[in-house]
């Protein structure tokens, strides 16, 4: 797989929720655990729209057209030979676009499942939806940006919010192979962050009370990110010691 690629943010809407820490716990699979704040879990989902992806040291233009793609993210922690580290698992990814979804896990890291997405979006206002096509998860979005981070639990103010993102930018996510979880390091030089009020939140995972009972998973407020260089370093694969618990999210 390519060790790294380029791209720019054009949108990040993180929407985050905390939840029980021993229900999120289940359904991790080792050597990963919740990372908690505040003695809850954070757990969200991730709607990007990336622009220019291309190989280092070729010029933007030749980058792929803008894609939109959504994740379902727990944060986690996990032990390594140089200590405790932070990220993400994520279940699953969603993409619209056919090449992400065709070169994703095999090409780069990145296994990702088909979806509609339906875009409408202003310098203020924003809303993002999607249903993947084999009607196994869907997810319904309303948020507007605000002056201040108000409302959430998690973290106590904005720069709070976003220095535990920054510092969780490892991802991990289930692979095409068996027993083998994929990484992706986010690496900006730049971490504008904007706070969002959410109108509407609607996740197939999130809402489903098989997985999240009444009262253990609550929102917690939106984040936003845009017009970001990036480039996303793939990390070594982590083998799967236990069993993710086969959901639809």
């Amino acid at each position: 797989m390519l060790p790294r690629v380029h791209s720019e943010i054009q949108r990040r809407l993180l929407v985050n929720y905390r939840a029980d820490p021993d229900l999120v716990a289940r359904l991790l699979p080792e050597p990963f655990r919740p990372q908690l704040v505040r003695d809850a879990a954070v757990v969200g989902i991730c709607l990007i729209r990336l622009a220019g992806t291309r190989l280092p040291g070729m010029p933007h233009v030749t980058g792929l057209p803008a894609t939109e793609n959504g994740a379902h993210r727990l944060a986690v922690e996990w032990d390594t030979a140089d200590g405790v580290r932070g990220g993400v698992f994520i279940p699953r990814r969603d993409s619209h676009s056919r090449t992400t979804v065709a070169l994703g896990g095999r090409l780069y890291p990145g296994w990702h499942h088909r979806s509609v997405f339906t875009v409408a979006e202003t310098d203020t206002d924003l809303r993002v939806s999607f249903r993947s096509t084999d009607d196994e998860t869907s997810v319904d979005v309303h948020a507007r940006i605000t002056d201040h981070l108000t409302g959430s639990t998690l973290f106590a103010d904005l720069d709070e919010a976003a220095r535990f993102f920054r510092t969780g930018a490892d991802g991990y996510s289930v692979s095409r192979r068996p027993g083998v979880h994929e990484g992706l390091r986010l690496v900006s030089s730049r971490w504008d962050v904007e706070p969002a009020q959410v109108l509407h939140a609607r996740s197939s995972f999130y809402d489903d009370r098989r997985l999240f009972p009444t009262g253990t998973v609550e929102l917690d407020g939106a984040l936003v990110m845009r017009h970001l260089p990036v480039t996303w370093q793939a990390l070594p694969p982590l083998e799967r010691k236990g069993t993710f618990t086969s959901v639809s999210v």
